[in-house]
């Protein structure tokens, strides 16, 4: 007589509880108004972590580091020095080069 020792396998892992699964929403940071480009008083300018760019004419600054515009005009965007950029509002549209 022939005997089998039969044993049965699971053919599924194992499932438990997952510690991962979630991320925190972003943040929507960057440039919100490009050069060139006309806004009114109030308009966001730029959301930043620091001061990546600064504030420059007819722009304030949020406590949060948000720049944005004090007057309607047309942005632009100009380097101070070699390492720092700023962000200006000007009632008619310039030039820069």
């Amino acid at each position: 007589m022939i005997q089998f020792d039969l044993q049965f396998f699971a053919h599924k892992k194992g499932v438990g509880s997952s510690r991962n699964g979630r991320d925190s929403a972003a943040q929507r940071l960057g440039v919100k108004r490009f050069a060139g480009q006309e806004v009114s008083a109030g308009n966001i300018l730029v959301r930043q972590r620091g001061t990546k760019f600064h504030p420059g004419n007819n722009v304030g600054i949020g406590k949060d580091d948000t720049l944005f515009a004090l007057i309607d005009g047309f942005v632009t965007f100009e380097r101070v020095g070699r390492t720092n950029k700023q962000v200006s509002v000007y009632p008619e549209k310039t030039i820069t080069v």
